[in-house]
């Protein structure tokens, strides 16, 4: 298996050097007293737990996977998962960003996001099950009564209980509208929950003392499609400790994430609670769905991050052939892979689209932040539109690009990348499911050109747009910096012409969005990563050092390389739906 260790140098560079997050915690309330120090420890003490801890149960969990009891309905996590579980709670990690008043440790976002990268990176299976109790505190928190919360949340901020967000049936996944889940009222003021939910990640197991299922579900009378589901509590346990009814049916098997109980759960009058108003609870599972694609794309980044460590040193030791123009090492019988141009290609790509991801990532941290605690209404109001049209990038592109890296990261070590116990093709396997659950990518894709994009006639691209055009105008006047800045013009210039294209031709034809949807998502991702790398590029020219100058040669190889990516991408969007739709009826018979 390869050896994990933290990135911390580049969380450094991208919270101190990149974004200066000290300047912006000191404009926020609760944060002013916040330093680098501070955050240095607690990463620090996150990446002792996930090096250490986690990362070494990474295999022995992949192979022995969870095991399920028919006769009494539980689940056993692999060994040493719980016994794991139990050390980070009393660490306090769940607790790290959570509010005060419930028990948590108030740290911002700006913390959380890196120590959720390294558990991805580390065991992303064993990381669900706290980040999946994240988001429903989350959905507790947001839309919960006040005895709900006084009740729910501390449990889950100290994690003697967990949660899970049950949405998906055998019937229906994307479209909600089908859900048949029933909610009969009690009388008391609870209900009554009916029905087979499948898919529910983490949906029971022997780590904490009790999950709470956020369920949706529909009341009597309900109107139909998506405007008639409710979202409620449904715990494991009553507060009698007596069982509600709600089991586990079977567990799911799968290509990857073995060591994550992916149960099929079965309601049957399981007792419940509305959270939230009756017929809004797709708009409250939101609060979770968000911040649960925003944790799909941090294991796309983290696994890629995991491969390209474990593919970076196997190519420095790996003798293979001679380089191309003479020997490296005429001391040993062949030279390292490292100097041959194919196995830097791909060992580069893997360091560029890891190192722009936890960017990206910092940068929607550091504006969730700004959306919860600035005091200005319009700052918050611009942090949350950059956020919204940002999460679908975050899920879909650093998915897609964490799937490609850890492939890539496989095809370094060659036939031993295929071998299980080089731990590289677990990457692989674990790393697919990223890229369609908590959406697909195509729905993403389709959320950011339609909802996010044309539904406002582009106000939230063109505020990202701004930031893009601020820093190009500031960076001008620095002539080494050329190599950069012209072609990220270029490129935005470009997204701006083919939205407004793609937004006319949809008028016409609806079938342009779903044809658009996808290269559009992939071109916004190249546009939101060349403006990082060129950020980066700017900030690491001002220093001497290997580390800075590293930064530069890969911002170097990701504008020559990787976002030529974007010609093709234009070409065909502009080449509209017609090869998808009207001329390829016959091709699909």
């Amino acid at each position: 298996m390869p050896a994990y260790h933290a990135p911390l140098r580049d969380f450094d560079f991208v919270l101190n050097e990149l974004f200066n997050v000290q300047q912006t915690l000191k404009t926020l309330p609760g944060y002013e007293d916040m330093d680098s120090e501070t955050l240095a420890s607690y990463l620090e003490a996150a990446a002792t737990f996930c090096e250490n801890e986690l990362q070494p149960l990474n295999r022995l969990g992949d192979e022995q996977g969870c095991q399920f009891d028919p006769t009494d309905h539980s689940v056993t996590t692999p060994e040493g998962f719980a016994a794991a579980y139990r050390q980070y709670c009393e660490l306090g990690f769940p607790a790290l960003d959570c509010d005060p008043q419930y028990g948590g440790l108030g740290m911002p976002k700006i913390l959380a996001f890196p120590a959720m990268e390294m558990l991805c990176s580390s065991n992303v299976a064993w990381s669900m099950y706290p980040g999946l109790s994240h988001g429903a505190y989350a959905a507790i928190h947001a839309h919960g009564t006040a005895e709900q919360k006084n009740h729910y949340l501390p449990k889950l901020v100290d994690g003697s209980y967990t949660g899970t967000m049950c949405l998906t049936e055998p019937h229906c996944g994307t479209d909600l509208g089908l859900l048949k889940t029933k909610a009969e009222p009690n009388g008391d003021g609870s209900f009554a929950i009916t029905g087979t939910k499948i898919f529910i990640s983490a949906g029971e197991h022997d780590m904490a003392d009790n999950i709470v299922h956020l369920v949706l579900a529909r009341l009597p009378d309900a109107p139909k499609d998506v405007k008639g589901i409710s979202l409620f509590i449904v715990p494991k346990y009553h507060d009698d400790g007596s069982r509600n009814e709600v089991f586990c049916g079977s567990l799911e098997h799968k290509m990857g994430i073995r060591a994550n109980a992916t149960a099929v759960l079965n309601f049957e009058g399981a007792r419940g609670y509305l959270l939230g108003e009756p017929n809004k609870g797709l708009s409250c599972m939101f609060t979770m769905m968000n911040a649960a694609r925003l944790g799909c794309g941090m294991q796309g980044l983290g696994l890629g991050e995991a491969s390209y460590q474990g593919a970076l040193a196997y190519a420095k030791e790996r003798l293979q052939m001679r380089a191309l123009n003479g020997a490296k090492a005429p001391d040993k019988a062949a030279d390292p892979i490292i100097v041959h141009p194919d196995v830097r290609r791909m060992l580069l790509s893997q360091k560029a689209y890891t190192e722009a991801g936890r960017a990206l990532t910092t940068f929607l941290a550091l504006q969730l932040d700004i959306e919860e605690k600035h005091p200005d209404a319009e700052a918050r109001k611009t942090a949350a539109d950059l956020v919204a049209l940002l999460t679908p990038v975050a899920k879909a592109f650093m998915t897609d690009n964490g799937f490609a890296g850890t492939n890539m990261g496989m095809q370094v070590l060659g036939g031993h990348g295929y071998i299980r116990e080089w731990g590289m093709e677990q990457l692989v396997r674990d790393c697919r499911i990223a890229q369609i659950y908590e959406g697909t990518n195509g729905i993403q894709a389709l959320d950011l050109l339609a909802r996010k994009v044309l539904a406002d006639q582009g106000q939230k691209l063109r505020q990202f747009s701004s930031l893009i055009q601020q820093f190009c105008k500031e960076a001008q006047a620095r002539a080494e910096l050329a190599e950069f800045v012209g072609p990220l013009t270029q490129l935005m210039k470009d997204v701006g012409e083919v939205s407004v294209k793609i937004g006319m031709a949809a008028m016409q034809d609806k079938d342009e969005v779903g044809a658009a949807a996808t290269d559009y998502l992939r071109l916004i991702g190249h546009l939101t990563y060349a403006w990082l790398w060129a950020r980066m590029a700017a900030v690491s020219l001002d220093h001497e050092d290997d580390f800075h100058k590293g930064k530069i040669a890969t911002a170097r190889f990701y504008f020559a390389k990787l976002l030529p990516e974007t010609q093709g991408l234009l070409a065909q969007l502009k080449n509209g739906a017609k090869p998808l739709m009207k001329d390829a009826d016959l091709a699909l018979l």
